[in-house]
């Protein structure tokens, strides 16, 4: 497996441990995770033109079986007072199945087993914030709903530059891209430029690196672009972004090549972008900056 395969929107992700080396398709797994602000529910209805178009095999079985591997908040996880699966992806899956006419079945698996599973027939789709870029496409069809790079945060009132850092204490998640290329990259060109390095801290944790910096244990932080968006929704007292996002690409969700769902679902989303319930469902989870206004299929960038 390359890395860039195991990038699961943009953060490395690794393999879960199965016992026997089987697919664990309905695991309950553990999120320590908060279970954040209390979401208002979009009201959605079936819109009959659409899910005319739904192939018969999944019409009749009435729901979408959707892969999903957890945690990845504010994207998808577990709720650790209900037990269930939720967040934006879910969310959006569920108001697309509504306007098919259909029910979201999530069932978790190992994230870099998803698309083997969807070109199995065991999943419908995949939904685990997956990145649509060129290689993926090679085995998979991609329906974009949405776009994600990386931001930065900084504590408010004391601006930070992610472009000049340099000398700076900045937080991010062990083993994602930032920890891994963006900020050991940025640190190397400061050290050429006779300029201190910035000094990484690594966490094992999203929600620990975030901490941090809303306590002032660092001057800033770098993650996927919802994932600080989220993040500054839950501290905005105390936190705000520093600088645009930057290095974007779309999230797709994954289907089967030539698959006659793709279109269906594509078609789904842009009637809940139109019609502006995509934007409710974006602004309640506070990743609205990477919400999109046309959704295409494999729009891969690279």
């Amino acid at each position: 497996m390359s890395v860039r395969n195991s990038l699961r929107g943009r953060v490395l992700r690794a393999a879960v441990v199965v016992a026997g080396g089987a697919l664990a398709l309905t695991a309950c797994t553990s999120n320590s995770e908060s279970s954040g602000p209390a979401v208002a529910k979009v009201d959605v209805a079936k819109v009959d033109s659409i899910a005319a178009k739904v192939p018969a095999d999944i019409k009749s079985s009435g729901k979408l079986i959707v892969g999903v591997n957890v945690p990845y908040q504010p994207n998808e996880y577990r709720d650790p007072s209900s037990g269930k699966i939720v967040g934006f992806d879910v969310d959006l899956m569920d108001a697309v199945a509504k306007v098919l006419g259909l029910s979201a079945d999530y069932k978790e698996a190992d994230f870099e087993k998803i698309i083997p599973s969807i070109e199995a027939g065991t999943f419908n789709l995949g939904m685990s914030s997956f990145t649509d870029n060129k290689e993926r496409e090679a085995t998979a069809d991609f329906v974009d709903y949405f776009s994600a790079g990386s931001q930065w945060a900084q504590q408010k009132g004391k601006p930070v530059d992610p472009n000049n850092a340099c000398g700076k204490r900045v937080a991010v998640q062990r083993t994602t891209v930032q920890d891994t290329d963006e900020i050991p990259a940025k640190s190397k060109a400061c050290v050429a430029a006779g300029k201190p390095e910035i000094q990484k801290v690594a966490y094992d944790e999203q929600s620990a690196a975030a901490n941090a910096l809303v306590q002032g244990q660092v001057d800033a932080m770098s993650a996927d672009s919802p994932v600080t968006a989220y993040a500054i929704k839950q501290a905005s007292d105390k936190i705000e972004p520093a600088g645009p996002i930057f290095d974007s690409a779309p999230y797709g969700w994954p289907l089967k090549k030539s698959s006659p769902l793709a279109p269906v679902l594509q078609e789904a989303v842009q009637y809940l972008m139109d019609n502006g319930q995509y934007k409710k469902i974006a602004e309640n989870w506070g990743v609205q900056e990477g919400a999109i206004t046309k959704s295409g299929i494999n729009g891969a960038t690279s």
